[in-house]
């Protein structure tokens, strides 16, 4: 699906960059809600993320990146033809649960004994990504129970100063990423 949402400027992400480094939280569109990110090795950035959300931390959270290349870390020891599955063009934004080859912190996989992963082609996702040179957590911007944000406006009223807006506009899909067993191919969710 094409997007009109150019991405933030460079110095927007510098910004950003520089606060997922020192363990903030970020909130920007992706392609079907807005979502919280933070560096996927922070302790800091992963707590905050789920004192925001009021996320039981056994739940564990979704990894986005902008290439398949950037998710190698998370991909290691995989048989090459679930790499291919992995790599294939999705006809909706779908997330893959990838059996943790240790790589994963453990509040990203909460209680499970796998990474869930996406490549995100939205620009705004996609270039926060390629700044910080790692995929990104990325999880609904919304609090536990609670639907997720539509628009900037609706993150600053849930969450005020403490994240980081990047505006953008939605990427056109109207519910959360397809997710898919990658060992098995089951839909988990569609």
């Amino acid at each position: 699906m094409p997007f009109s949402d150019p991405g933030p400027n460079k110095a927007i992400l510098q910004q950003a960059r520089s606060a997922l480094e020192q363990g903030e939280v970020v909130a920007y569109p992706t392609e079907t809600v807005w979502g919280l990110g933070c560096d996927p090795d922070s302790d800091k950035g992963l707590e905050h993320v789920l004192a925001l959300k009021t996320r039981p931390a056994d739940k564990g959270l979704i990894l986005i990146a902008d290439s398949v290349f950037r998710c190698e870390p998370w991909l290691e020891g995989l048989d090459p033809l679930l790499r291919a599955r992995f790599a294939a063009p999705a006809e909706v934004p779908t997330t893959w649960l990838v059996p943790d080859n240790g790589r994963a912190h453990s509040l990203v996989r909460g209680r499970f004994t796998s990474v869930a992963i996406r490549i995100s082609t939205h620009p705004v996702a996609a270039a926060l990504c390629a700044a910080l040179g790692k995929p990104l957590v990325s999880t609904s911007a919304n609090r536990a129970g609670e639907l997720p944000c539509s628009s900037a406006s609706d993150v600053r009223k849930i969450f005020g100063d403490r994240v980081m807006v990047i505006d953008g506009a939605l990427g056109g899909y109207d519910r959360p990423s397809r997710i898919r067993d990658l060992m098995t191919g089951d839909i988990l969710r569609d």
